[in-house]
């Protein structure tokens, strides 16, 4: 079993669209890679933290491979905005790629500049090791599963 954790804005649609990838056996949202520990997400909110609403990704390599996983994951957000993705925007709704595993890094990178052909802007998302990750409150484990007509940037039937 591998983890990474990817971050693209409201991290409800981030989940429930991973969540429905063969292969990709858990997820759970949280605040990655800020400097306040244990965050709230009134906190978060407020900008000062230094985290990004992420979705923690556990997947089994022998099913589904990183580089479909961030396929996927390119395909649901735009990597050339800064600090908001569909409605939301501030800090803590920024893209990125935090991972655990320093081999993971070529394959980030090889998906990256595979998109950046896409797009006529650069691409912003931000790649970093995960220096931590912090569950999120339960509400909002789950939460688009919980509350289907919940507010959502991700197009969830995308391929």
């Amino acid at each position: 079993m591998k983890t990474i954790v990817v971050a693209g804005g409201c991290f409800w649609g981030v989940d429930a669209y991973m969540s429905k990838i063969d292969g990709i056996v858990e997820t759970k949202v949280g605040y990655a890679n800020g400097i306040k520990k244990d965050p709230t997400y009134d906190q978060v909110c407020m900008g000062n933290t230094g985290h990004a609403e992420a979705c923690l990704i556990s997947y089994d390599e022998k099913v589904v491979s990183l580089e479909k996983i961030l396929n996927k994951f390119w395909g649901i957000i735009d990597p050339t905005a800064i600090n908001r993705q569909g409605a939301d925007v501030g800090s803590q709704y920024r893209s990125g790629i935090y991972y655990s595993d320093k081999s993971d890094l070529d394959i980030i990178l090889s998906t990256k500049d595979k998109i950046q052909s896409k797009y006529d802007k650069v691409i912003v998302t931000q790649i970093q090791p995960l220096s931590c990750f912090y569950d999120a409150e339960d509400y909002h484990q789950k939460y688009l599963q919980k509350n289907p007509g919940g507010y959502c940037h991700i197009d969830l039937n995308a391929d």
